[in-house]
Parts: C-alpha cells; structure tokens; sequence
C-alpha cells in the first residue's frame, strides 16, 4: 500500500481507506474517495500543489497534505 500523495502524474490507483475521524478525514470521505474507487492522476500546479485527480467522473483538486491522508493500492 501507498499514500495518493505519492502516486506519479499519469498513474491510477484503488483507494483502501482514508486515515483519521476529524472533518478533513470525514470531508475527502464525502468528495468521493471511499475504499474501491479507481483515482487517476491528472497533474500537479506548477510548484507541486495542488494535485488534480480524476474520479467517479469528475476531477478533484487536493492538497497533497490531504492526498497524504489516503491510503492506495497501486495497479
């Protein structure tokens, strides 16, 4: 397993779980990123955050602080 903050630009992974009970943890929870959902990797802003993702048909931009709260399994 892996963090989503990790994964490289282009790269897709299945989400295992979301670390932590507090809003943030609860709030990625609601955006979508629940345990089985495929995220890919758009891109990252140009100094390295946010990332944007791609998932359940829609595109989301995170903090890789929050990204880092994910835990993924790489395909």
């Amino acid at each position: 397993m892996s963090l989503l903050s990790d994964l490289p630009i282009g790269g897709r992974a299945k989400v295992i779980g979301v670390a932590g009970a507090d809003s943030v943890g609860v709030r990625l929870l609601e955006m979508g990123l629940i345990p089985g959902v495929e995220v890919h990797l758009l891109g990252t802003a140009p100094l390295g955050d946010p990332l944007e993702f791609e998932l359940r048909g829609y595109r989301l931009s995170l903090r890789r602080s929050e990204a880092a709260r994910v835990e993924v399994e790489v395909d």
